[in-house]
């Protein structure tokens, strides 16, 4: 495609060369990824790119660069060396990217029903649900893109490793021509607050932007709860045609106000559409009573906690708003499958329960131990850390959170990155002392969890959270392998 094609439209400036040279091999921020015939955008502040990676980019085949107005380019040197090369400059790099890759894979998002979820808690488990229910009950070949990866049901779409749970713009959209490609019908993803503020999200076309709730997490890229917020309605600013908004959370009204008649609402507390009553939960599930348009629909669904009961009606009324039949959503509830790294369960040779869960935030934490203290019949033993380089004032709070619903607690790595895991543990280690709750610390995540596998009884429930289903942990700037599951599975011995 030719570049002023991929830009018509979008405000830029032709620095050099011919704007009707030929793209022919992509859209990247990633120097190393370019090849002959590459768009490179040299966003400002990214690893593996910016400004400083033009030369490598030109080196490497780069057809043409665009450059983010009133930043300083490479030296003049790199551009002597630049031959035909035709460079651009656009008021933001990143707003640019999203729109030129999307036409450069044919506005995929076009062709397929979209739905965003976003929120602090239950992105991962919605986007889950939501292609689960889709596939049970129409039968539908759904795309999901977040935190465990992308795919196409059990295909897996092969892409450089990579901690986002919300892809690049150039790889989003890569993604999503795959899955238009390959027979998609519908996508779900999950849009993290950094993926919408960075225009990641930008041209998807979203049919249905689902918010989940708000609790404090990632104060260290917004820096305050206001600033978070925003981030977060930016998907209903805009980016979406209609929403699912969850009325239990005072956000939740102001997309209402920012999306009139636009709105459909879920909750368990307060009145709404999809409204769930007369709960109740078991360890091997949920049952309630689903209201909506003056019916009532006995629904289960094969997760405990009032969360999960949450989840549920959000992916009910996603999928509704698509245009799915109501009943055979609701019969596909209680069919669903374990969500990997999800109140994942597994039961040691010797008796004790394990369940792996995602919960790294104080909100998720809560609601994760307060389920499982409904129903553990023994004791609950409980292994979670905190991850570096990130908000450290959640640090004390889900110490004192796991001592006061534990009987024992293990306090190790996470993901610790750039910081040291000990003083991590330090911080974690206030709140699990000001809670009375005995704690060992072990900042070797497999050490600390064979340490509760081996205290734990036949009665006792483990609690690995944390991680979830991330297949890595990251330490400094490596992803080095390692699996929550998979580990206590090894530990634990055959069955």
């Amino acid at each position: 495609m030719k570049l002023n094609a991929l830009l018509a439209g979008h405000d830029h400036q032709i620095l050099r060369g011919d704007p009707e040279t030929d793209i022919t091999a992509g859209v990247c921020f990633d120097a190393g990824r370019v090849s002959p015939g590459s768009l490179f955008i040299a966003v400002p502040g990214h690893r593996e790119g910016g400004p400083e990676a033009i030369g490598p980019a030109l080196a490497r085949g780069a057809a043409a660069v665009l450059v983010e107005e009133g930043r300083s380019g490479p030296p003049e040197s790199v551009w002597a060396t630049a031959g035909d090369v035709c460079v651009v400059r656009v008021p933001g790099t990143r707003a640019a990217a999203a729109a030129v890759a999307s036409r450069y894979h044919g506005d995929p998002g076009q062709r397929m029903d979209m739905v965003a979820v976003t929120g602090t808690n239950g992105k991962t488990s919605v986007s889950h649900m939501v292609e689960s229910v889709l596939r049970i009950a129409e039968n539908a070949r759904v795309g999901v893109i977040g935190t465990a990866g992308s795919r196409i049901g059990d295909e897996l779409i092969p892409m450089p490793r990579s901690a986002l749970s919300t892809p690049e713009s150039p790889d989003l959209q890569y993604l999503l021509g795959c899955m238009r490609d390959r027979g998609a019908t519908s996508v779900v993803l999950e849009a993290t607050s950094m993926g919408l503020l960075t225009h990641r999200v930008d041209h998807t076309s979203i049919d249905v932007g689902v918010f989940t709730n708000l609790t404090q997490d990632h104060l260290d890229d917004h820096g305050t709860m206001e600033s978070y917020t925003e981030a977060k309605l930016r998907l209903f600013r805009g980016l979406c045609e209609r929403a699912v908004v969850n009325a239990d959370d005072p956000v939740g009204a102001r997309i209402e106000a920012l999306m009139p008649g636009a709105v459909s609402t879920y909750a368990i507390d307060a009145e709404a559409d999809y409204r769930a009553t007369d709960l109740h939960m078991d360890a091997f599930g949920a049952q309630f009573v689903l209201h909506h348009a003056g019916h009532k629909y006995p629904v289960a669904i094969p997760v405990p906690g009032r969360y999960s009961v949450a989840n549920a009606l959000a992916t009910v009324a996603a999928c509704h708003l698509l245009g799915h039949e109501l009943e055979g959503l609701l019969s596909a509830l209680d069919r669903l499958p374990p969500i990997p790294g999800r109140f994942e369960r597994f039961t040691a040779p010797h008796g004790a329960s394990v369940i792996v869960d995602y919960a790294h935030s104080p909100d998720s934490l809560d609601n994760v131990l307060a389920t499982i203290r409904d129903f553990a019949p023994g004791r609950i033993i409980t292994v979670f850390g905190c991850g570096g380089d990130r908000d450290v004032t959640k640090r004390a709070r889900m110490g004192e959170i796991a001592g006061a619903y534990s009987d024992l607690c293990v306090v190790t790595s996470d993901n610790p990155r750039g910081e040291d895991p000990e003083l991590i543990l330090d911080h974690v280690s206030v709140g699990l002392r000001a809670s009375g709750t005995p704690f060992e610390r072990c900042a070797d995540r497999r050490r600390a969890i064979a340490l509760a596998l081996a205290e734990a009884g036949p009665e006792d429930i483990v609690l690995v959270a944390g991680k979830g289903s991330e297949p890595f942990q990251i330490v400094g700037e490596e992803l080095i392998p390692f699996s929550d599951m998979a580990t206590v599975r090894e530990l634990a011995g055959p069955r």
